[in-house]
């Protein structure tokens, strides 16, 4: 039996108290042992810190005050929400969001049918417990914004009013990335099939992808030429030698969507030939064995193995193709007019302008949109995985 007392311990056979056993001390070398990798550490922690703290501080006080040019230098003046309200409510108003007509019953069909999905979106969750008040207030705030985004599209694009630049990324966006992973899937597809030539044309369909955006934009810019590019010969005969793609707003958002699936398209392909030389051959084979076609295989196997490799794709294209800015900066300069005005390129206009606070301003416009528009896409692509699993 131990009694224990105060700090002493005694033993009942010989009652006399033992003191506790110190703690040997730890020797220099052991104690630089112990903070060695601390000290190697700490220095990229600050310096990674460092160069993103810095930079985003300064440009959120940046997007709160108006630069002028001073004598002997510049001068930063505190303006407040300013920066925002000018594009949102002010002269930047047309610019940004556009000249707003009245939707129409399509329009107000869009609009429903946004909400709706969100809504039963939401409500599925709940229903298999996996939603928390939480994560549904942040769900419901995305899907607040989401709406009036479609708000926006329905009463410029589909109201047939001026689109501003962020209707216009959002137009550069969906049917970008909806081409780009639609072509890409199918390239994929036949060059997992055992077909001949299927390694030579995995590099050819490479090559966009090796190309930068500005030489793309270039070639673009060539093509697009009806008078006197590499194809005129063609354009004449289809009968649009005398079209001009630049001076027309659709048609000039078509070149730059064109030019941006014809370069992306490589990285969804590479991708989705992995996942799907990735996917067990089990299941398929057990589907062949029921009698199942191959579509079906397609439908109710193939897809659903790859799903969570597309979410991620997609994702990762989707935060990347927000940005877009060369290859509307050099096939069309934003033109006719703002037609082809990207976020980042309004931006970037802004910026030449030497307006700091406004171009800032609309970069954390920007970052919000991204930010939104992935939360929503997030949420709707786990509730799908969960349904596949």
């Amino acid at each position: 039996m131990t009694v224990t007392l105060g700090n002493h311990a005694a033993s009942g056979t010989g009652g006399q108290a033992v003191a506790p056993r110190p703690r040997p001390r730890r020797t220099m070398t052991q104690r630089l042992d112990a903070i060695t990798g601390s000290l190697f550490l700490w220095p990229s922690i600050l310096i990674i810190l460092g160069m993103g703290i810095f930079p985003f501080v300064a440009s959120i006080y940046l997007s709160l005050t108006r630069f002028e040019l001073a004598k002997g230098g510049f001068k930063l003046t505190w303006v407040g929400l300013l920066n925002y309200r000018k594009l949102i409510t002010g002269s930047e108003r047309l610019h940004f969001l556009g000249k707003l007509g009245d939707p129409d019953v399509i329009g107000w069909g869009f609009i429903l049918a946004v909400a709706a999905g969100g809504l039963a979106l939401l409500w599925s969750r709940w229903r298999a417990n996996e939603a928390t008040i939480g994560s549904s207030i942040s769900f419901l705030i995305a899907l607040s914004v989401a709406v009036g985004l479609a708000w926006l599209v329905a009463s410029t694009v589909v109201a047939g009013a001026r689109a501003g630049s962020l209707v216009v990324t959002i137009i550069y966006v969906v049917v970008g990335i909806t081409f780009q992973y639609l072509i890409g899937l199918g390239l994929a597809l036949l060059c997992t099939m055992k077909l001949p030539g299927r390694r030579f044309f995995r590099v050819v369909f490479l090559l966009p992808m090796m190309i930068t955006p500005v030489g793309v934009a270039y070639m673009f810019r060539m093509m697009a030429d009806t008078a006197k590019g590499p194809l005129q010969p063609l354009w004449a005969l289809a009968g649009l030698s005398n079209y001009s793609w630049t001076n027309d707003a659709w048609g000039a958002r078509t070149a730059v969507m064109i030019g941006d699936v014809w370069q992306w398209t490589p990285f969804m392909f590479i991708v989705l030939v992995a996942a799907l030389e990735g996917q067990p051959t089990d299941p398929i084979e057990a589907a062949r064995v029921d009698g199942a076609n191959d579509w079906d295989i397609f439908r109710y196997v193939t897809l659903p193995s790859i799903l969570p490799v597309s979410t991620s794709l997609v994702l990762i294209r989707m935060i990347e193709a927000f940005k877009i800015v060369d290859l509307p900066r050099v096939l069309t300069n934003g033109g006719p007019g703002t037609a082809t005005e990207s976020l980042t390129l309004h931006a970037v206009i802004v910026w030449r302008a030497l307006d700091f606070g406004g171009a800032t301003a609309v970069s954390f416009l920007l970052v919000a949109l991204v930010t939104v528009v992935a939360t929503v896409f997030v949420n709707v692509a786990r509730a799908r995985t969960t349904e596949a699993v």
